[in-house]
């Protein structure tokens, strides 16, 4: 009997759990929480996680979060924290890249923008306001890299789907893009070897977007993963010989023979919180409610913008704000922002038919999924997979070594609601309205 074990490193908590060779749990899952940055920290709660199970498994199948970065010192040991996606710190960083290559281009090479979420703009942040840390670096790695390369020894190596997930990787070459390098004198020798052999039966890790996908069973075209955690993102997962990034969306390296497309959003789950935390009284049923019911345009640019303008100066924006106006209608609002702005990703995802929701934020909320219906115009399914990632983590490992894992169970469907979809149309007019004016506002702006 084949078993393995599954590590899903998320940007705030690990878990753990040993997998059978059908993709099924055979034994409880692990989870346990941080809330710091400290590279040896995470280390340490994933050996806790672990406790022993690797022991006896066939192999080790890991999810982690992608685009972070640690720089290591002559002994291998980190001089920052982890540097994740949502530093946007290196956004004066990334407008100078953008002024020095074409980002067409850049994207067309690495499906990554010129974008504070990716490694361009952090290592030339980095040069600039760190040059002492940047020349002394000996090693550029992933977070990943570091945590394996703790776990099981010998020098960090970079799975080819994280290591495009950094946005310096040529995904035609598959190897570290010359003319990033370049630009950021970065030498390949200061990046990890890419590889996605196991080292003592350890998988490099993949992106956890990836994973979450092959977790819920969506792996095609036609079907997509809705994912809302802390941020949010609208993937699909496809075989190509020829990866070909389209404009506003992603594209990212599963594997030799498939790619993960898509947008995220910065705000998700953590702007569901920041409303919670910011405002009284915002619980009460949605159920009855419409858009025109508060007549408020929600922007949710809180954390900036990734998909689809890849703007990070863009800021969040309310309209249409009353004396009349109650917390329940912000965090309606709030909800159906965040639904629209997965609109204008579903829309560059041609030949779309299946969604399937993903993710804590959502899967806790059938009130949010329906309006992610509504908002989309078309069904969406509850995934009944409570942790895509970690279950894709064990499935792509299992299909390394040679196992079918069975299909991911689906939940109930969510179909938009045809009485309401002439409200929801019109307010994802305004919020397109809202967002050329605000997006104008910046570039007029000093």
């Amino acid at each position: 009997m084949t078993r393995v074990l599954a590590l899903d490193i998320g940007s705030s908590s690990i878990r753990a759990q040993v997998f059978d060779e059908h993709g099924d749990g055979a034994d409880e899952a692990v989870k346990l929480e941080y809330g710091g940055t400290d590279p040896d920290e995470i280390v340490e709660l994933v050996r806790t996680a672990i406790d022993g199970r690797h022991e006896g498994v066939d192999a080790v199948g890991t999810s982690c979060f992608g685009h972070s970065l640690v720089v290591l010192d002559d002994g291998g040991r980190p001089v920052t924290p982890v540097l994740g996606w949502r530093d946007t710190r290196s956004a004066t960083a990334a407008d100078w890249l953008k002024r020095r290559l074409d980002e067409a281009e850049v994207h067309a090479r690495t499906g990554a923008y010129l974008h504070t979420s990716f490694w361009p703009a952090k290592l030339a942040w980095l040069a600039e306001t760190e040059p002492e840390i940047f020349r002394g670096a000996s090693r550029f790695v992933s977070a990943a890299d570091y945590i394996h390369a703790q776990l099981r020894g010998g020098e960090p190596t970079c799975s080819s789907s994280l290591a495009s997930g950094t946005g310096l990787l040529d995904l035609t070459k598959r190897v570290w893009d010359e003319e990033l390098l370049d630009v950021l004198q970065v030498e390949p020798e200061r990046l990890s070897r890419i590889s996605d052999e196991p080292v003592d039966g350890w998988f490099p890790a993949w992106i956890d977007g990836a994973c979450s996908n092959v977790g819920a069973g969506c792996t095609s075209r036609e079907r997509a993963a809705l994912s809302v955690g802390t941020s949010g993102a609208l993937r699909i997962v496809y075989e190509t010989e020829q990866p070909q990034p389209k404009p506003g969306l992603f594209l990212y390296l599963l594997d030799d023979g498939r790619v993960v497309e898509g947008g995220s959003l910065s705000d998700g789950g953590n702007l569901y919180g920041w409303i919670r935390d910011t405002l009284k009284n915002t619980e009460g049923s949605l159920a009855d409610r419409d858009p025109d019911s508060h007549g408020l345009t929600f922007l949710t640019l809180l954390g900036g913008e990734r998909s689809t303008g890849w703007n990070p100066f863009a800021k969040g924006a309310i309209a249409g704000l009353t004396f009349d106006t109650t917390p329940l209608d912000i965090r309606q609002a709030a909800l159906e922002g965040v639904a629209f702005r997965f609109a204008e990703v579903a829309d560059l995802l041609r030949g779309l038919e299946d969604v399937i929701a993903t993710g804590g934020g959502l899967l806790a909320n059938p009130e949010w999924i329906q309006i992610m219906a509504d908002a989309l115009a078309r069904p969406v399914t509850a995934s009944k997979v409570a942790e895509a990632s970690l279950r894709g983590a064990a499935a792509l490992a299992l299909e390394r070594l040679g196992e079918t894992v069975t299909d991911a169970p689906l939940g109930a469907v969510f179909h938009p609601r045809e009485e309401r979809a002439e409200a929801y149309r019109s307010a994802r007019d305004r919020q397109r309205e809202l967002y050329e004016a605000t997006r104008r506002w910046h570039q007029e702006s000093p």
